[in-house]
């Protein structure tokens, strides 16, 4: 599957979006950039190498810790080149895309890329559908007081007091998205599975073997625990101002394509440490509507957006970011109310 869904949805003469798009194209921000991605890749791919190599020469001391924090942003950069890379904003054909994307996401950061490509090409489809979009899915996070009566076992546990502990839960998702590509190898269905499995457990043991003939057991588990947890930590404060708190979409409820799209999705703001911070997803309501669209034209794009919503009287919300993770944290405490009993106000 394309991770680039929105290449062809409701382009029917005369569409809101249709005349959107038009209007996107004219303005020539569907232009591919190969210099910028040449210069971002180049830059990440140093900070990976040199990140490694600070690493082997701190050696045995517990500075290796600062250098795995340091790692941990690097590997969260990785991923929102992968991120880019499977949107086909970097490479035209598939075949460049696929192996960049392997190459980035299996092989360097231990993502499974194609559980994943399948994965988000689902969520851009239909984001916030209760049924649809696997990212509001119920499992250790109920998403909608739906969801937490029907909640059993530990995420009826978790879902009680699931807002506070959304950000302590973030040190899982390292782990978690190198446990979700393993599983995912089990599917028949997956493209690859034997080059994807490859990549990812030669990653795993690379990572592995590194660490142990660096460093002593103790202080090699203790680099790997901070690595990762802040890598989760790291990639889940990326995505969660995204759509977190959004309205929830369920049944047959899917409006067009653009409403189905700005309505479900926040931006955020912020200046260029922003914009390089979150890779462009800062500019959710753009990068969802023209997936396909370079990075740095977002920000260009999301004045002729912000306007054409305007003018069609359809909601665009922007917030700060801290803005973003409250009404992300008050949507979760709201949503496990059925689970308390109560539906008291976390703020």
């Amino acid at each position: 599957m394309t991770a680039d869904p929105s290449v062809r949805p409701e382009q029917a003469a005369g569409s809101d979006f249709a005349r959107l798009s038009k209007k996107i194209a004219d303005s020539g921000l569907m232009t591919r950039r190969p210099g910028y991605y040449t210069l971002r890749v180049g830059l990440v791919a140093a900070l990976y190498a040199g990140g490694w190599t600070a690493f082997v020469l701190v050696g045995r001391s517990w500075w290796t810790l600062a250098v795995a924090a340091f790692l941990a942003v690097v590997f969260g950069q990785v991923a929102l080149v992968a991120h880019d890379v499977a949107h086909r904003q970097v490479f035209r054909l598939r075949k460049a895309s696929e192996v960049s994307g392997r190459i980035a996401g299996n092989a360097g950061i231990g993502m499974g890329y194609g559980w994943w490509q399948d994965k988000h090409t689902r969520h851009h489809a239909n984001p916030n559908h209760e049924e649809l979009d696997p990212d509001v899915a119920p499992d250790l996070l109920v998403w909608s007081q739906d969801q937490a009566r029907a909640a059993k076992g530990f995420a009826r546990v978790i879902g009680r007091w699931q807002a506070f502990l959304f950000f302590p839960l973030l040190t899982l998702e390292g782990f978690n998205l190198h446990v979700a590509g393993v599983r995912a190898l089990a599917d028949r269905s997956l493209k690859r599975r034997l080059l994807e499995g490859s990549l990812l457990f030669g990653h795993f043991a690379v990572y592995l073997t590194v660490l142990l003939l660096v460093l002593p057991p103790g202080m090699a588990m203790a680099f790997l625990a901070v690595h990762q947890c802040l890598f989760g930590i790291y990639l889940g404060s990326i995505f969660a101002p995204n759509h977190k708190g959004m309205p929830i979409l369920t049944g047959k409820d899917r409006p067009d394509f653009l409403r189905r799209q700005v309505l479900t999705s926040r931006n955020v703001r912020g200046g260029w440490f922003t914009d390089i911070a979150m890779g462009g997803l800062n500019y959710q309501i753009e990068h969802h509507l023209f997936p396909s669209m370079p990075s740095p034209h977002l920000r260009k794009a999301q004045i002729i957006v912000r306007r054409y919503c305007e003018e069609l009287g359809v909601a665009y919300l922007e917030t700060s970011l801290i803005t973003s993770y409250r009404q992300a944290l008050a949507s979760l405490h709201q949503a496990g109310a059925p689970i308390r009993g109560k539906s008291a106000p976390l703020l």
